[in-house]
């Protein structure tokens, strides 16, 4: 295994001088960098942060010399110095990732549609002198922005505090000072991080600065996020390495923040941190990478569009009616641009916010699940199809060797033992954090005399999800020149590295399939001899094994997963288990738990499959068993191509390709770093209970926010309608401009109690996703059916009026009162449609305002201000008759919908 002699600096005498180049990733300042000083002599307690800018001559420092410019060295650095340099340095953190001033913020809730064509609205009434109408609009477009970046900011400090609890962290060497115990490694959060830091990465660690290698064993990182390279890339560490033929980013002995381990271990010392990276080098001149749309973001974009058109034409259209039929001119522009101002859902932004981080809030505190990207919980409450894996989700993730066995299925405890050797020796030599849980069983059945055992390591090459098996090298007492290879993993790899004739290996995957379909999970154990030799050890050598036997092993079902499988299925959520085990094994697991497995397909089974195949069969299998990390994503994808809503649940460094392909990535909070940072939802425990009260706090926000959009805009739509058959039948304009600006924030104000409302229990039945195509229909019917109660409203005024020289001011205040009355009844009986029975109390209680507001204004002196007069008495008596009317008809239409939709 290679491995670097790092000298201690604290016996080299002082640092170099300064014409010495910069240290950090060994860096000099190029063109155009800021001159960044040397750093001091050793002891000094002071260190040089790297610019950005790399030069061949500079990385081609020895280890040695570039620790001792750092002032470090293999024990560490001491709390007091690390804390000096954390205070010199600044926090370990991307620019990008820094809180959003509050101006920024309120500029960009101006690029929202609706907002933005607002603002067009108002300054195109203020060019053409409409000045009442263009600063009620402008008006309303800060108060609509003042609520939503306020809003976005509490979310986003809420969001901040919950995710503290899952920031990333990293594995450190300190000491508490220069003469005190020998350092032990720690765990600090990466923010923490200082140049001259020693740490050590393990399968599935993120990066967490710049790092030099020191030590390494096996290791391979991932580095997709710098190259674009999706293959893990192998590191090692070099003394005094030559960059004459690299290109940037290919240096063996550097790993960089924005990276991740695929597998393998390693030491390394921090050389830069935060905006000193190469990764924030890479970025800095273009924004961070956006987070994909969500499914409610692509849902409400469309819907948003289509409505910003209707907009758009609105205007013209009443331009155009009013000059061919009455002979008006531009002095219908402001009665035109208040009309489309009416169709605007301005709280739209605040109410989606305000929803979704109070929902979030209330998950954390009742379940521990951590939501890190607001729209994540809608997309949870929208899942059709979750995909998870077998080990700790459905079972327990604690495995119980059952027994061990030989090639002709008799028990034989020296299969246990070899199969211990190569657990204990992987762990010691590659440097992991810890076992995994197999090898964790394996050590506590082989018992308490493991460390003590004759074997010497030699070298190990750990286990990785592309090899799926991990090996041991060892020198066995009394075999002087010989080396033994202890090779242990998934049945299938092992056996096909054994050398072995068809029929035996056939009769050995027999024997291994009959006890995975107990529910059995199976490590086949094997060695090998080789002639020792110092040169390293590659898979090459995983060749030509003595197969020695089985190690059986049992997984205890997690109990809470039978009623979480049953309660997900009752809401509509198909479930498909990504697993890399034995198909019997998941297979008997899955009936063990009422879960039909049906047909299992296998990694080979899908590599025989093309796109449009994989497709239909993702529909109708559930178990896809020999997983590799390509396999999930690939199924993950083809689950979204169908335009099916996807959540994976994954832990693992191999679940990153399928949590970042699915619509929501969920983990638990053990879960390795790089799948905490990628995933969008993090779990207290790996546990099926607490995805089930993720699907239904998303349920109910999704239902929230639908039940609003619904209300909201099918409202909206039917006055716009009136408005333009108003404008069509009338000699005169139907609604001042003023007051249709005024009833349009009336109504705004009401709509924030959406923001508190308390769903119906039957948004949590099915998915709560909102389709464009079936959400216009229905904002087409019920809009039509409110035009019809203003088209009504239009009679009884004329009915009611005297005479013709009333009928303008009391149209204007007869309408007004009936818009609000009419908005109130939509606001109490479609809340939380399909299926809600009744508001509540928030609702309620604004819609009673609301109500209020609409008969009294005009009554109030405010009247007279906005051009309105008491309607007459009669006028009330009949709008009642039309008010029960339309209450009536709206049950009716409800209840007819929910049929439909059930």
């Amino acid at each position: 295994m290679p491995e670097a002699t790092v000298p201690d600096p604290a016996v080299t005498g002082p640092g170099p001088g300064p014409a010495d180049p910069d240290p950090g990733l060994g860096r000099s300042p190029g063109p155009g960098a800021r001159s960044v000083p040397d750093g001091p002599a050793a002891g000094s307690g002071s260190v040089a942060a790297g610019s950005g800018n790399t030069s061949a001559g500079d990385e081609a420092l020895t280890v040695h010399r570039l620790l001792r410019r750092l002032d470090s060295g293999p024990r560490g650095l001491t709390d007091e110095e690390a804390a000096r340099r954390l205070a010199r340095y600044g926090e370990n953190i991307l620019p990008a990732w820094r809180p959003v001033s509050r101006p920024r913020r309120f500029a960009r809730s101006l690029r929202d549609p609706f907002t933005a064509v607002l603002l067009c609205l108002g300054l195109i009434s203020t060019a053409v002198a409409a000045w009442t109408t263009g600063g009620v609009i402008l008006i309303l477009v800060v108060v609509s922005c003042l609520l939503r970046s306020g809003g976005e900011h509490r979310a986003d400090r809420a969001m901040a505090a919950l995710r503290a609890s899952v920031a990333t962290t990293a594995t450190v060497l300190r000491r508490p000072g220069p003469d005190g115990p020998a350092p032990a490694p720690r765990e600090i959060p990466s923010a923490e991080l200082v140049p001259g830091d020693i740490v050590r990465l393990g399968p599935g660690d993120l990066v967490p600065a710049d790092v030099r290698l020191l030590r390494a064993g096996g290791l391979r990182v991932h580095e997709a996020a710098l190259t674009g390279e999706s293959a893990p890339v192998a590191k090692h560490p070099l003394d005094a390495p030559d960059h004459a033929d690299l290109v940037p980013f290919a240096e063996p002995h550097l790993c960089f923040l924005g990276t991740s381990v695929a597998y393998g271990s390693a030491t390394a010392v921090v050389v830069a941190t935060g905006a000193r990276t190469r990764y924030a080098s890479a970025h800095r001149d273009r924004a961070a990478a956006r987070r994909r749309d969500s499914a409610f973001d692509q849902a409400v974009h469309g819907i948003s569009w289509t409505l910003v058109r209707f907009m758009l034409l609105t205007p013209p259209l009443v331009l155009l009616a009013g000059a061919a039929l009455h002979g008006r001119g531009l002095e219908t522009l402001p009665f035109a641009v208040a009309v489309a101002v009416g169709l605007t859902p301005e709280m739209l932004p605040v109410v989606v916010t305000t929803v979704l981080a109070r929902g979030a809030a209330r998950l954390a505190r009742g379940h521990k699940v951590i939501v890190k990207q607001l729209p994540a919980l809608h997309d949870l409450g929208a899942v059709d199809v979750l995909c998870l894996d077998k080990t700790g989700t459905l079972t327990q993730d604690r495995p119980v060797v059952a027994r061990s066995v030989n090639a002709r299925g008799e028990d034989d405890p020296e299969v246990l033992h070899w199969a211990a050797v190569n657990a204990w020796w992987t762990l010691q030599l590659a440097e992991l954090p810890s076992p995994d849980a197999l090898d964790e069983a394996v050590l506590d059945a082989a018992g308490t005399d493991v460390p003590l055992l004759d074997c010497d390591g030699v070298a190990a090459l750990p286990f990785d999800a592309v090899r799926r098996l991990a090996t041991a090298v060892v020198r066995r007492p009394g075999r002087l020149g010989t080396h033994t290879l202890v090779v242990k993993g998934a049945v299938e790899n092992v056996l096909e590295r054994c050398a072995l004739d068809d029929d035996t290996r056939e009769r050995l995957l027999g024997l291994a399939g009959q006890e995975a379909a107990t529910g059995a999970r199976l490590l086949a154990v094997a060695l090998a001899e080789r002639p020792a030799r110092h040169r390293d050890y590659t898979p090459a050598d995983e060749r030509g094994l003595a197969f020695l036997g089985f190690v059986v092993l049992r997984d205890a079902l997690a109990p809470t997963a039978a009623e979480a499988l049953g309660s997900l299925a009752r809401r509509g959520v198909a479930v498909r288990i990504l697993t890399g085990d034995h198909p019997g094994t998941a297979a008997h697991t899955c009936r063990e738990l009422g879960l039909d497995p049906g047909v299992v397909r296998t990694a080979e089974d899908l590599g025989r499959l093309d796109d449009a195949a994989l497709a239909e069969a993702v529909r109708h299998t559930t178990v896809f068993a020999r997983c590799a990390p390509e396999h999930k994503a690939r199924i993950v994808t083809a689950l979204r191509a169908q335009g099916l809503v996807t959540g994976f649940l994954g832990d693992g460094a191999n679940d990153v390709p399928a949590l970042r392909a699915a619509d929501v990535g969920i983990c638990p909070q053990g879960a390795v770093d790089v799948v905490r940072e990628t995933a969008d939802v993090v779990l207290a425990e790996k546990d099926l209970a607490a995805v089930e009260h993720a699907v239904t706090a998303g349920r109910l926000c999704g239902g929230t926010i639908g039940g609003y959009l619904h209300i909201t805009l099918s409202s909206n739509v039917g006055n716009v309608l009136a408005m333009l058959a108003a404008a069509l039948l009338l000699p005169f304009l139907p609604m001042l401009p003023a007051q249709v600006l005024v009833q349009n924030l009336c109504f705004d104000a009401a709509q924030l109690a959406f923001a508190y409302d308390r769903p119906s229990p039957v948004a949590l039945r099915r998915p709560a996703r909102l389709r464009p195509r079936g959400f216009l229909r229905f904002l087409t019917g019920f809009g039509l059916l409110n035009a019809t109660a203003d088209v009504a409203t239009f009679a009884i005024l004329f009915l009611s009026t005297r005479s013709a020289d009333d009928l303008q001011d009391a149209f204007h205040s007869g309408w007004f009162t009936e818009n609000l009355l009419t908005q109130a009844l939509v606001m109490i009986l479609l809340r939380g449609v399909p299926g809600a029975r009744g508001a509540s109390g928030p609702v309620r209680r604004a819609a009673a305002v609301l109500a209020l507001v609409g008969v009294l204004l005009p009554l109030t002196p405010l009247g007279p201000m906005l051009a309105m007069t008491p309607p007459p008495a009669l006028y009330y008596l009949l709008l009642g008759i039309v008010l029960g009317l339309y209450a009536t008809a709206l049950r009716l239409a409800r209840a007819r919908y929910d049929r439909k939709r059930c």
